[in-house]
């Protein structure tokens, strides 16, 4: 089997439906480059991801076809699959297959039997079967494919997408078959899709095109990144996803996380969840120069544990000034757990930037961490420490051993201090209130902060993905909501004495 051969071959059909019905298919070079890669003798597994409408389908089902009719495989009773998530995507891919036969020529097509009961199949020949099944493991059971290709495998239902896919793969060690993977990007890096896209075992071909995160969501470079086949006629055309963006930043929340997700090829969910702050809002708060230390400065502190960061972000109400810190521990490093985390080398770009330290081996001491926050404010005088009450005992104990003798307003993360905080927050956001210089550790946070909304509207911080980082936007909205209050507070007026 060569790339060539499947290429020639998909591109010997027509297109069957859309503008361009009728005409012969035209790959774009990032197909070529994933069926090159892909379909090379020593590959046993190849894995895509692109964003929404840029000719998946025409790979799915191109590749799956030839493979049904021989054009590469001459295995007797080749046996291939096509999984998607349901069984009316599964359906969908049918057609898509159906409609590529169309261009096949007539000894071939009268070979094929087409089946559209309670199973999906096309039958080819002696006993050829290409089979389209919905992602339930019980539909691979006593298979033995020659190709299996996973449709949207990024958004498969985690419990019985997993069981699927070692079905299939377990199948697929029978006859030394190929598995692909085409899909958008999943919701988070935990998914198995992410998981094949980051951690490729021996013989497996990636190519993902996914954009670098905290990127505005109409920008058009990273708009073409993750639709690479725009700028060849595939799909929706360039100027259709920057209007699309712009509705959807406009329009906020869901509909702008879901543009991300499907169109952006984003790892951001895809559930109806807002956004904390949208890119642009944050980029907003910005500046290239500090306002000056002036007033008693309000530290936000999220302490973390083994896995998440530890937290501070340095608030002066009186001039708007907001610094932060981060902190991992040491083991493991920087580079290893960026890798895990699904944000490459970010978290060794902070430390560069000064923006994020490492302390402690398995965890941060939270003594030590409060000792480089005192650091940090060098002399500046601290109104007050504010951290989440769900662990209090263990700050005060940090406290007391590192001799810090600072107030604390301790605050709740659920509904009733959380959506009061996070409002507050925003307040602050919008009106301006907030400077920062620019920040990757917030960046990072801020494009991973989601909130959940209750009946009555009101909203507490979420992340958006399992792996995202949001310690420093809840430290940001610790401190600036205390700031926000104390600065509502009246001022108490003192009386000149009269005479009676």
């Amino acid at each position: 089997m060569s790339g060539k051969q499947v290429i020639d071959f998909i591109e010997s059909l027509k297109v069957p439906e859309g503008p361009r019905a009728g005409k012969q298919v035209k790959l774009a070079p990032f197909q070529k480059q994933f069926i090159r890669g892909a379909m090379a003798p020593k590959v046993l597994m190849g894995v895509l991801s692109v964003g929404r409408g840029n000719g998946k389908s025409t790979l799915t089902a191109g590749i799956a076809l030839g493979s049904l009719l021989g054009v590469w495989d001459d295995q007797p009773r080749r046996e291939i699959l096509v999984a998607a998530r349901t069984r009316d995507q599964a359906q969908i891919v049918f057609q898509y297959v159906a409609g590529l036969t169309t261009g096949l020529p007539e000894e071939q097509q009268e070979q094929l039997t087409f089946r559209r009961g309670q199973r999906l199949e096309i039958e080819y020949g002696d006993g050829h079967i290409l089979r389209c099944i919905s992602a339930d493991p019980k539909n691979a059971l006593g298979t033995s494919p020659t190709l299996a290709v996973m449709d949207e495998r990024g958004h498969w239902p985690d419990d019985k997408g997993d069981a699927l896919e070692a079905a299939l793969l377990s199948g697929l060690g029978k006859r030394g078959g190929k598995c692909l993977m085409i899909s958008t990007s999943a919701a988070n890096d935990s998914h198995s899709f992410s998981q094949w896209l980051d951690n490729p075992p021996a013989g497996c071909y990636v190519q993902e095109h996914r954009p670098a995160p905290g990127i505005p969501a109409d920008d058009v470079a990273s708009i073409i990144e993750a639709n690479p086949g725009a700028k060849h006629g595939i799909g929706s055309s360039i100027a259709w996803l920057v209007a699309q963006a712009q509705r959807s930043i406009a329009r906020g929340g869901s509909a702008l996380s879901t543009f991300r997700l499907y169109n952006r090829n984003e790892r951001v969910s895809g559930e109806r969840r807002d956004m904390l702050l949208s890119v642009d809002e944050w980029l907003d708060c910005e500046v290239s120069e500090l306002p000056p230390r002036e007033g008693a400065c309000i530290v936000g502190i999220d302490l973390g544990g083994s896995a998440s960061m530890s937290a501070a972000v340095f608030y002066w109400p009186n001039t708007h000034r907001l610094e932060a810190i981060g902190a991992f521990p040491c083991n493991p490093g920087l580079a290893d757990r960026g890798v895990r985390d699904g944000v490459r080398d970010r978290y060794v770009e902070m430390q560069d930037r000064g923006e994020l330290l490492t302390m402690g081996d398995k965890v941060v001491p939270a003594g030590q961490f409060l000792q480089a926050i005192m650091t940090h404010l060098d002399g500046a005088a601290a109104a007050c420490f504010t951290a989440d009450r769900y662990r209090q005992a263990e700050f005060i104990d940090a406290m007391n051993a590192a001799s810090v003798r600072v107030p604390v307003v301790w605050r709740g993360m659920g509904w009733r201090d959380g959506a009061e905080d996070v409002e507050r927050f925003r307040k602050s956001i919008f009106d301006g209130e907030v400077q920062s210089l620019p920040s990757l550790l917030l960046r990072s946070a801020f494009s991973d902060a989601v909130t959940i909304q209750d009946v009555s509207g009101n909203s507490k911080l979420a992340k958006a993905r399992s792996a995202g980082r949001i310690d420093a936007a809840a430290a940001a909205i610790l401190a600036v909501a205390e700031g926000a209050r104390r600065k509502a507070r009246p001022i108490a007026q003192s009386k000149v004495p009269q005479w009676a």
